[in-house]
Formats: structure tokens, sequence, C-alpha cells
């Protein structure tokens, strides 16, 4: 038998940080988190699973009008024909607060089961001759700190035992903390399978026992890069004996940093963009939105940027024609630096030629990195959410001070 995990649907939610252009989808991309479901209901039907759990965030707030509802019903339908349970529950996103009452009625199918918001609730489901008790509990409203998990019953004998849970687990960069809780609170309920949601990449947490995120449907800005879907369970004799991904996403978001150093004129970067973008072995069989950083000492500098926007749309261009239109630039960020002035000012012996000169000095290892990284943490947690998919944000240990060395010469040299 077979069941998929699903969670953060976040049906019908804005993909944003599109920029507006000639030719950028804008329009079209507002459908991507419905095609995303239409994929999951094919995908279910095609493996003839018997279940699909969805942990939480399935709307994303109330709904603006009834056609949200009325589309997740007819997808609901659909899986009802086949012979399909569905069971979720609320999250931050789609708390019992959040969600108004007239508008559930569009929900109420007899293979939809939403799970209780104010105590965990145990719902007994006979699926294709096997006997599951699925363990959850919803959102009562958009902000509980308060540990679910740990009030969960044990599970239930000779009965194959799921737990659905919306959490942040300890924390992950990027998302609030909700529901927070431990992995021994999770394992220590001995169930088969422990389903999750909230944060939007995908990962195993554990084997033994099976406790994973499914990850988003579908991808809605770059900070939720790579491909997005669900978790495809095979169970034989009440044992999770496979456990696979599988892609849903309509768009993909994709990160491409080039390092034009040593370019001699704009043609040669747009060659080596060109070269980047196809070194991804994609076939394109979904669109992409890529956002470019370019970056790298160089002669071309003083090209591009005497004439930036007539390069930024020949990289356009140049990206829809070597994809059949299928990649959007979705942000072009140039941050080359003039190699005569660097030189200048590295050579210095004030000012920023030795910060410069610091900077290469310091060893990766040393803790003044850790201590950096941390800080950096600590005012990411503050931003707002449309500034926490920057790029500085993503950058690694190792490349932490190349990034800064970067970002300083990117800022002063302009002025000198």
């Amino acid at each position: 038998m077979k069941l998929i995990h699903a969670a953060d649907l976040h049906l019908d939610s804005p993909l944003r940080n599109l920029e507006r252009y000639e030719g950028a989808p804008v329009d079209a991309l507002r459908g991507a988190t419905r095609r995303a479901l239409e994929n999951l209901v094919t995908l279910a039907i095609q493996e003839q699973v018997a279940l699909i759990l969805i942990a939480g965030d399935l709307y994303d707030g109330d709904w603006r009008d009834y056609n949200t509802g009325l589309f997740f019903h007819r997808q609901m339908s659909k899986l009802r024909e086949a012979n399909i349970q569905v069971v979720w529950l609320s999250g931050n996103h789609d708390a019992a607060s959040e969600i108004t009452k007239t508008m559930r009625a569009v929900e109420q199918l007899p293979n939809v089961h939403r799970l209780a918001d104010k105590a965990p609730q145990t719902l007994h489901l006979n699926v294709r001759g096997l006997d599951v008790a699925i363990h959850g509990q919803g959102f009562p409203n958009k902000s509980v700190k308060d540990n679910l998990a740990a009030t969960y019953p044990m599970a239930m004998r000779g009965l194959f035992n799921i737990g659905l849970l919306h959490t942040s687990l300890e924390g992950k960069p990027g998302h609030d903390s909700y529901a927070p809780c431990k992995l021994e609170d999770l394992s220590s309920k001995n169930y088969h399978y422990f389903a999750l949601g909230h944060i939007h990449k995908q990962e195993i947490i554990s084997r033994e026992p099976w406790i994973a995120f499914a990850g988003n449907i579908q991808g809605r800005h770059i900070g939720e890069a790579g491909a997005k879907g669900c978790l495809l369970l095979t169970i034989n004799n009440h044992e999770v004996t496979a456990v696979e991904s599988m892609p849903l996403d309509v768009l993909r978001w994709r990160r491409c940093r080039i390092d034009v150093t040593g370019a001699e004129d704009a043609e040669s970067v747009l060659e080596l963009v060109k070269t980047a973008l196809l070194s991804n072995n994609s076939t394109w069989e979904r669109p992409e939105a890529v956002r470019i950083e370019i970056f790298g000492v160089c002669a071309a500098h003083v090209e591009l940027n005497r004439q930036l926007e007539q390069w930024i749309n020949e990289l356009r261009a140049q990206a829809a024609d070597i994809s059949n239109g299928r990649i959007w630039l979705e942000k072009i960020h140039v941050h080359t630096q003039d190699q005569t002035t660097l030189q200048n000012v590295e050579a210095s012996e004030h000012g920023l030629g030795l910060l410069l000169q610091a900077i290469q000095t310091l060893n990766p290892s040393d803790s003044i990195l850790a201590r950096l990284e941390k800080e950096r943490n600590t005012l990411a947690a503050k931003l707002p959410a449309e500034l926490k998919h920057e790029s500085w944000l993503q950058t690694k240990q190792s490349e932490v001070f190349t990034t800064l060395r970067e970002d300083l010469m990117r800022i002063i040299l302009p002025n000198l």
C-alpha cells in the first residue's frame, strides 16, 4: 500500500519577487500553487495511493474569495472518486482563527478529514485493508508556542500509527518557531511514521523511527530554491519499506553565482553567464526563475556599469533564447570590480587597503568566523520576511570573508 506525505501547499499564495519586465510571466505564475496541487492529485491517482497526509498550511491565510475553497473541493472530489482518503490539520497560516467558519463548508467531503485543533485527536481509518491510527492536533491560532507533541498519545497496538504535526522542531533558520519540540518527543511515541510540516525544505530527520518534513509543494521565492514536492511511502506488513521524493512544482527557483574574474569585455561576461546557465544540465521540463549574481575583478567592469540596463536586458534575452523561453531571470545583481582600481586600493597602507589586507589574512577556521555567523543569524531573525532571502544570508561559512570583501569593494569603489 502507498501513502503520500505532503505539507505547506499555501494554496493561492502569490509567488514573490518576480520583477515585472517585458516577457516576465508574472500573471501566468499566479496559479503555480494550484497547478502543484493538481500534480499531487494526479500522482496520487497514478500511484493508487490509499491516503494523503497534509501536515498544515493547506491554505495561505483566510481565503480571498470562494474560488480557493471551490478549487480545493474539486481536487478532493477527484480523490474521492479514486477512493483516496485525505487527512490534514491546520498550521500557522491556516489556523482555526484564520479561516472563517462560513468557508469551511466547502471542504466537507466524506473522504476529507480535518484533525481537531483544541487537543490531540486520533482518527481511525481502514484504508485498503490496513487499520490506521492518525494522531495529530492543528493550530487553534496563528502563533502556537506550546509543545503540542508532548500531549500526543502513545502508539496503539495492532494499528499502523502515524503522527501528523506542524512544527519547527528545535528551530530552523528562516522559519518562525511554532509548536517547538525535540526529536525525542516524537520518537518516544513509537509511531511508524511522523509526518511533519512548516519547514519548507524536504528532509528525512530519522529513519528509526521514520520522521520527515515533506517540504512545500511549490517554491514561492528565491529562498525556496530547488525541487519541491512530496514524499511517497510504501508500506508492507506494518512497515515503511520505502520513502521516495516526488517533484510536484511547476516553477523552480535557482541561484546562479558566476565568477567573471578576468573577463575582458561585456560580451565575455555574456558568454560566461550562458555557460553557467547551461551547466545546470536542465532540460527545462518546467520553467525556472533564476537569480544571477555576477562578481569578480575584470576589465569588463567599466563597460558593464556604463550601460548596465542595456546589458541586463541582453542577459534576459539570452536566457530566454537558450532555454526557448523557459528561463526567467528573477533578479540580476552585478557586483564586479575594476581591476586597476582594486590593485591600487589593495596596495595602499591606510584605510580600505589595510582593511582588505586584514580580511585576506584571516583564517576561516578562526573563532571570529563563528562569532560573525552567529551575529548574522541573530540579525536575520529580526528581519522582515521580504528581506530574509537576500544572498548574504545564504552565504556558507567558508565564503563569508570572500563575500565581505566583494561587498566592501562594491560599495566603496564607485565612490573612489
